[in-house]
């Protein structure tokens, strides 16, 4: 098949199990994020496509090539870590040139190289300064470039932004989106950063323990999570429990609601983003009752905490700024739920 395709990758360190028969197919020219908490695998898995660690078991194929043992200088792979690893005592040309020099490009082409990636990353006239005057956005652009000097099959970055200021971060996710885009690369990008990976990646690999939870496009895995960890790792999530009472009613704490897929009968667990509810003065066929706890203003939008007894956690309402009257700590509040945006989870 055209792409790379990972076959039941599994990596143990002893008795532990880093990653647990991982099996993924990513088509030439797509971005792919490898998302999760901190020590979900994402960095190993990483690291074993580039060929810089050995799996315990499975298979690596690109464009249907076995590569699984091949040495990480002979797959043509572009990576840039989370140091970005530049070398200090060299300018910015001589650090985007290195690998060019090594594998005996002539000056010429080094130059010519410099000068198209610099101008590809928006670094026009640095060539000559040395790396400790850069800013950290710049250092990063230059470790950018010069992993894309030998015009790798695949680019792979190891949260390359996680040191930077947070627009900044922002404006570079554009960057790099931009660029990847522009070249047709196909670039995996490891980040514990819902929002980077939310908006910059074609496909989102979302891990959790060494094993992956759930892989789709990002609006996908927000609006349809395969399980209750996914929901409540991407985005704001509320997850409630309820029973059913009634085809395709469900009661809750405080109320009944209306759920469009609600299994047959027995308990279940929900979720419902906290945009999808709204807040009420009166009951509706599908609403529980609860108690203003909290507010919290973010700028476009207003966050309403709403205590329901019987539940565990507060309910998270988002709506938007026009509703901020009246929103007082202790006022009763009926939340009105849309059946049809609620997603029953395994």
């Amino acid at each position: 098949m055209s792409g790379l395709a990972i076959r039941e990758i599994n990596k143990a360190y002893g008795p532990i199990n880093a990653l647990s028969n991982i099996s993924l197919d990513v088509e030439n020219g797509k971005f792919l994020c490898l998302l999760g908490p901190s020590g979900c695998g994402k960095s190993t898995l990483l690291r074993i496509i580039a060929g810089l660690e050995d799996a315990s078991r499975g298979q690596i194929l690109l464009d249907g090539r076995d590569i699984t043992n091949e040495p990480a200088h002979m797959r043509n792979f572009g990576m840039v870590f989370q140091s970005l690893a530049l070398f200090p005592h060299l300018s910015v040309s001589e650090n985007i040139a290195f690998a060019l020099r090594i594998r005996g490009a002539s000056k010429h082409v080094q130059k010519m190289e410099v000068e198209r990636l610099l101008s590809l990353v928006h670094l026009p006239g640095v060539a000559d300064r040395s790396i400790t005057q850069l800013s950290g956005g710049q250092r990063q652009r230059v470790a950018i470039a010069r992993a894309l000097a030998l015009k790798p099959k695949l680019f792979l970055l190891d949260e390359p932004m996680s040191a930077l200021d947070a627009k900044l971060r922002e404006a570079m996710q554009v960057e790099l989106k931009r660029l990847q885009q522009e070249l047709g690369i196909t670039t995996f990008l490891v980040t514990h950063d819902q929002k980077e990976a939310m908006t910059t990646a074609d496909l989102v690999v979302l891990m959790s323990g060494g094993i992956i939870q759930q892989v789709a496009p990002p609006l996908e895995i927000y609006r349809n999570p395969a399980n209750a960890f996914v929901a409540d790792f991407i985005g704001a999530a509320n997850l409630m429990e309820g029973r059913v009472v009634s085809p395709g009613r469900v009661g809750v704490p405080g109320g009944t609601v209306a759920i469009n897929e609600a299994p047959t009968s027995g308990a279940f667990t929900f979720s419902v983003r906290p945009e999808d509810l709204e807040l009420h003065d009166e009951a509706s066929h599908s609403s529980f009752f609860g108690h203003i706890a909290f507010t919290r203003h973010l700028g476009s939008g207003i966050e309403v905490n709403v205590t329901v007894e019987g539940m565990e956690k507060d309910v998270v309402v988002a709506l938007p700024s026009r509703h901020e009257s009246g929103l007082t700590v202790g006022r009763p509040v009926h939340v009105h739920v849309n059946g049809a945006t609620c997603v029953v989870l395994r």
